[in-house]
């Protein structure tokens, strides 16, 4: 099963990989990003909404006002960090996930198994979901684009789906 829909505020690491993931596989892709498209890596207008037109600009530059409407707007949220380190945004991720009550998952991209854990939590989702994917920025945890967008594509689209079709 894969997302109606990937929601992700467009920062540079696993933002974008799941931007990039759900562009690839012609899933429906959408999220709050800071005002004038910033990302780290995007500084000026109109930043990153060069390449992801379906970003809509959030009120505020404030990453945390971003992170805030893309939880809102989710039905779940999936949080990709390495062990051990969660920065303060992903940090807010988790908590407003929490206080949403909508189901959460924390896991390390390049841990053991979490293919196989990100793939049971998707499956224990509702049909048409709309999935939060969030994690730390590249300059936070250089080389985290690759490590996410490499378990994207292991957990929601294993070699055995693929077979299938």
């Amino acid at each position: 099963m894969t997302p109606a829909r990937i929601v992700s505020g467009g920062q540079s690491g696993v933002d974008r990989a799941a931007l990039d993931f759900a562009i690839r596989h012609g899933i429906a892709y959408g999220g709050w990003c800071p005002r004038g498209g910033w990302a780290e890596d995007r500084e000026e207008p109109p930043g990153l909404l060069a390449d992801y037109p379906l970003l809509r600009e959030a009120p505020a530059v404030d990453p945390a006002v971003r992170t805030e409407l893309n939880v809102r707007d989710s039905n779940a949220t999936l949080v990709l960090v390495r062990a051990g380190s969660v920065s303060a945004g992903t940090e807010l991720t988790l908590r407003l996930a929490e206080e949403s009550g909508k189901p959460s998952l924390l896991i390390d991209p390049a841990g053991a198994g979490a293919d196989r854990s990100v793939r049971e939590f998707i499956c224990g989702l509702p049909d048409g979901v709309r999935l939060n994917v969030a994690g730390p920025r590249e300059s936070e945890a250089p080389g985290i684009y690759r490590e996410a967008r490499a378990l994207l594509e292991a957990a929601l689209c294993p070699p055995e789906a693929a077979d299938q079709r």
